[in-house]
Protein backbone atom coordinates (compact mmCIF):
# COMPACT_ATOMS: atom_id res chain seq x y z
CA UNK A 1 0.00 0.00 0.00
CA UNK A 2 1.41 3.33 -0.72
CA UNK A 3 0.44 6.26 1.56
CA UNK A 4 0.45 9.70 1.71
CA UNK A 5 0.50 10.48 5.37
CA UNK A 6 -0.88 13.89 6.91
CA UNK A 7 0.83 13.43 10.10
CA UNK A 8 4.07 11.60 10.64
CA UNK A 9 5.35 11.42 14.92
CA UNK A 10 9.18 10.80 14.80
CA UNK A 11 10.28 9.29 17.96
CA UNK A 12 13.45 11.67 18.25
CA UNK A 13 14.54 12.27 21.65
CA UNK A 14 15.99 11.03 24.72
CA UNK A 15 15.60 10.83 28.20
CA UNK A 16 12.16 9.50 30.09
CA UNK A 17 9.03 9.63 28.30
CA UNK A 18 7.14 12.66 30.23
CA UNK A 19 3.74 12.26 32.38
CA UNK A 20 2.59 14.91 30.68
CA UNK A 21 2.43 16.43 27.40
CA UNK A 22 5.66 18.72 26.46
CA UNK A 23 7.38 20.60 24.14
CA UNK A 24 9.92 17.92 23.36
CA UNK A 25 8.01 15.01 23.86
CA UNK A 26 4.82 15.86 21.78
CA UNK A 27 1.22 14.51 22.59
CA UNK A 28 2.95 11.67 24.13
CA UNK A 29 3.08 10.28 27.68
CA UNK A 30 3.91 7.29 30.04
CA UNK A 31 1.11 5.39 32.26
CA UNK A 32 3.70 3.23 35.10
CA UNK A 33 2.30 0.91 37.35
CA UNK A 34 5.28 -0.40 39.00
CA UNK A 35 6.04 -0.27 42.80
CA UNK A 36 9.47 -1.66 43.04
CA UNK A 37 10.69 -2.52 39.89
CA UNK A 38 11.37 0.26 36.78
CA UNK A 39 10.47 -0.58 33.79
CA UNK A 40 11.96 1.07 30.45
CA UNK A 41 9.75 3.77 29.60
CA UNK A 42 12.24 6.08 27.05
CA UNK A 43 13.00 7.96 24.20
CA UNK A 44 16.35 6.62 23.05
CA UNK A 45 18.31 7.90 20.02
CA UNK A 46 20.25 6.34 17.40
CA UNK A 47 18.66 2.91 17.39
CA UNK A 48 18.40 -0.44 14.99
CA UNK A 49 19.21 2.35 12.04
CA UNK A 50 15.91 4.42 13.12
CA UNK A 51 17.49 8.32 14.33
CA UNK A 52 14.99 7.44 17.82
CA UNK A 53 12.55 5.24 19.15
CA UNK A 54 10.07 5.26 22.28
CA UNK A 55 10.64 2.26 24.15
CA UNK A 56 8.45 0.43 26.13
CA UNK A 57 9.05 -2.42 28.19
CA UNK A 58 9.39 -4.47 31.53
CA UNK A 59 11.87 -5.72 33.94
CA UNK A 60 12.73 -8.68 36.03
CA UNK A 61 11.11 -7.76 39.19
CA UNK A 62 8.21 -10.24 39.99
CA UNK A 63 5.14 -7.88 40.53
CA UNK A 64 2.30 -6.80 38.45
CA UNK A 65 3.93 -4.07 35.83
CA UNK A 66 2.02 -2.14 33.22
CA UNK A 67 3.51 0.46 31.02
CA UNK A 68 2.47 2.19 28.29
CA UNK A 69 2.92 5.15 25.53
CA UNK A 70 -0.17 6.97 24.59
CA UNK A 71 -1.47 10.42 24.56
CA UNK A 72 -2.73 10.27 27.95
CA UNK A 73 -6.31 9.52 27.02
CA UNK A 74 -6.75 12.89 25.07
CA UNK A 75 -8.55 10.78 21.89
CA UNK A 76 -7.80 13.34 19.29
CA UNK A 77 -8.58 11.22 16.17
CA UNK A 78 -11.86 11.11 15.12
CA UNK A 79 -12.88 7.30 13.68
CA UNK A 80 -14.89 8.63 11.16
CA UNK A 81 -12.25 11.30 9.51
CA UNK A 82 -9.84 8.56 9.55
CA UNK A 83 -7.98 6.88 6.60
CA UNK A 84 -5.03 5.23 7.69
CA UNK A 85 -2.93 4.91 10.07
CA UNK A 86 0.52 2.81 10.60
CA UNK A 87 3.35 2.23 13.31
CA UNK A 88 6.68 1.19 12.36
CA UNK A 89 7.55 -1.24 15.13
CA UNK A 90 9.64 -4.15 16.80
CA UNK A 91 11.07 -5.90 19.71
CA UNK A 92 14.11 -4.92 21.19
CA UNK A 93 13.62 -7.66 23.75
CA UNK A 94 12.26 -10.73 23.31
CA UNK A 95 8.76 -11.05 25.45
CA UNK A 96 8.85 -13.66 27.86
CA UNK A 97 6.80 -16.63 27.46
CA UNK A 98 4.42 -17.03 30.21
CA UNK A 99 0.88 -17.43 28.68
CA UNK A 100 -1.50 -14.53 28.49
CA UNK A 101 -0.33 -13.21 31.62
CA UNK A 102 2.88 -11.68 29.37
CA UNK A 103 0.99 -9.31 26.96
CA UNK A 104 1.86 -6.47 24.30
CA UNK A 105 -0.83 -4.52 22.91
CA UNK A 106 -0.80 -1.35 20.30
CA UNK A 107 -3.29 0.33 17.82
CA UNK A 108 -5.87 2.71 18.15
CA UNK A 109 -7.84 2.67 21.94
CA UNK A 110 -10.41 4.83 23.32
CA UNK A 111 -9.80 5.35 27.55
CA UNK A 112 -6.53 3.55 28.59
CA UNK A 113 -7.39 0.34 31.25
CA UNK A 114 -4.51 -1.50 32.14
CA UNK A 115 -6.88 -5.11 31.22
CA UNK A 116 -6.79 -4.37 27.61
CA UNK A 117 -9.57 -6.17 27.12
CA UNK A 118 -12.01 -3.35 29.27
CA UNK A 119 -10.61 -1.47 26.59
CA UNK A 120 -14.13 0.21 25.15
CA UNK A 121 -13.53 0.99 22.10
CA UNK A 122 -10.46 -0.20 20.07
CA UNK A 123 -8.03 -1.34 16.79
CA UNK A 124 -5.15 -3.48 17.96
CA UNK A 125 -2.12 -5.50 17.01
CA UNK A 126 -1.62 -8.24 20.08
CA UNK A 127 0.62 -10.86 21.43
CA UNK A 128 0.07 -13.05 24.24
CA UNK A 129 2.91 -14.79 25.40
CA UNK A 130 4.30 -15.19 22.35
CA UNK A 131 5.61 -13.56 18.68
CA UNK A 132 2.79 -14.07 16.89
CA UNK A 133 0.89 -11.19 16.26
CA UNK A 134 -3.17 -11.39 16.97
CA UNK A 135 -5.75 -8.58 15.64
CA UNK A 136 -9.03 -7.30 17.45
CA UNK A 137 -11.13 -4.73 17.20
CA UNK A 138 -14.45 -3.45 19.60
CA UNK A 139 -16.75 -0.53 19.25
CA UNK A 140 -18.57 -1.23 22.59
CA UNK A 141 -21.08 -3.66 20.85
CA UNK A 142 -19.39 -5.92 18.32
CA UNK A 143 -16.00 -7.50 19.45
CA UNK A 144 -13.65 -9.48 17.28
CA UNK A 145 -11.19 -11.17 19.41
CA UNK A 146 -7.92 -12.49 19.04
CA UNK A 147 -8.26 -13.23 15.28
CA UNK A 148 -5.03 -14.49 14.16
CA UNK A 149 -2.45 -13.11 11.33
CA UNK A 150 -0.05 -15.77 10.49
CA UNK A 151 2.69 -13.23 11.09
CA UNK A 152 4.91 -12.82 13.82
CA UNK A 153 6.74 -9.62 15.52
CA UNK A 154 10.49 -10.02 16.09
CA UNK A 155 13.40 -7.73 16.20
CA UNK A 156 13.60 -5.95 12.84
CA UNK A 157 11.15 -2.79 12.63
CA UNK A 158 7.97 -3.66 10.61
CA UNK A 159 4.97 -1.60 9.35
CA UNK A 160 1.62 -2.41 11.23
CA UNK A 161 -1.59 -0.01 9.41
CA UNK A 162 -4.64 0.00 10.18
CA UNK A 163 -7.30 1.18 7.34
CA UNK A 164 -10.36 2.68 7.41
CA UNK A 165 -10.96 3.92 3.99
CA UNK A 166 -13.93 1.30 3.69
CA UNK A 167 -15.89 2.59 6.39
CA UNK A 168 -15.97 1.76 9.74
CA UNK A 169 -17.81 -1.31 9.35
CA UNK A 170 -15.02 -3.00 6.82
CA UNK A 171 -11.70 -1.91 9.37
CA UNK A 172 -8.72 -3.46 7.24
CA UNK A 173 -5.59 -4.50 9.05
CA UNK A 174 -1.64 -4.76 7.94
CA UNK A 175 1.39 -5.96 8.65
CA UNK A 176 4.96 -6.12 6.68
CA UNK A 177 5.17 -9.86 5.83
CA UNK A 178 8.70 -12.08 5.73
CA UNK A 179 9.79 -10.69 2.45
CA UNK A 180 8.90 -6.74 3.31
CA UNK A 181 5.42 -6.65 2.28
CA UNK A 182 2.91 -4.86 3.40
CA UNK A 183 0.51 -7.26 3.57
CA UNK A 184 -3.62 -7.84 4.69
CA UNK A 185 -3.73 -9.71 7.41
CA UNK A 186 -6.89 -11.43 8.93
CA UNK A 187 -8.56 -10.75 5.97
CA UNK A 188 -11.33 -13.24 5.99
CA UNK A 189 -12.83 -11.42 9.19
CA UNK A 190 -14.96 -8.70 8.87
CA UNK A 191 -13.52 -6.37 11.38
CA UNK A 192 -17.05 -3.89 12.18
CA UNK A 193 -16.40 -0.62 14.41
CA UNK A 194 -19.47 1.20 13.07
CA UNK A 195 -21.28 1.11 16.11
CA UNK A 196 -18.45 3.52 17.58
CA UNK A 197 -18.75 7.72 16.63
CA UNK A 198 -15.99 9.42 18.95
CA UNK A 199 -12.40 9.41 18.51
CA UNK A 200 -9.34 7.37 19.64
CA UNK A 201 -5.50 7.77 20.72
CA UNK A 202 -2.65 5.46 19.74
CA UNK A 203 -2.36 3.12 22.22
CA UNK A 204 1.31 1.00 22.87
CA UNK A 205 0.94 -1.63 26.51
CA UNK A 206 3.20 -4.22 27.28
CA UNK A 207 2.59 -5.76 30.86
CA UNK A 208 2.72 -8.95 32.90
CA UNK A 209 1.43 -10.60 36.03
CA UNK A 210 4.17 -11.27 39.40
CA UNK A 211 6.56 -12.77 37.46
CA UNK A 212 10.45 -12.05 36.26
CA UNK A 213 9.38 -11.73 32.33
CA UNK A 214 10.71 -9.64 30.03
CA UNK A 215 9.67 -7.69 27.05
CA UNK A 216 10.60 -4.55 25.28
CA UNK A 217 8.33 -3.02 22.52
CA UNK A 218 10.04 0.39 20.33
CA UNK A 219 7.90 2.44 17.87
CA UNK A 220 10.23 4.86 15.43
CA UNK A 221 6.91 6.35 13.77
CA UNK A 222 3.56 6.40 14.01
CA UNK A 223 1.48 8.27 10.80
CA UNK A 224 -1.98 9.20 10.72
CA UNK A 225 -3.53 9.65 6.95
CA UNK A 226 -7.43 11.72 7.06
CA UNK A 227 -10.05 11.67 5.18
CA UNK A 228 -10.46 14.21 2.09
CA UNK A 229 -13.21 16.70 3.96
Amino acid sequence: MSQRFDVNYHMIGEGLIPLITDESGGPWVRTDTSAAGTPIMNYVSDVAGANGVASVGLEATSEVQNVCLSWGDILSLDIDNLKYVEFLARLSVAMGTTAVTTQLAFGLASERNDAIDTIAEAALFRALGATAILVETDDGTVNNDDVATGETLGTTFKRFGIEFSHGTSDVRFYMDDSNGFLTRVAATTTFDMSNYTGSLQPYAQVQKAANTDLGAFQIDRFSVAFKEP
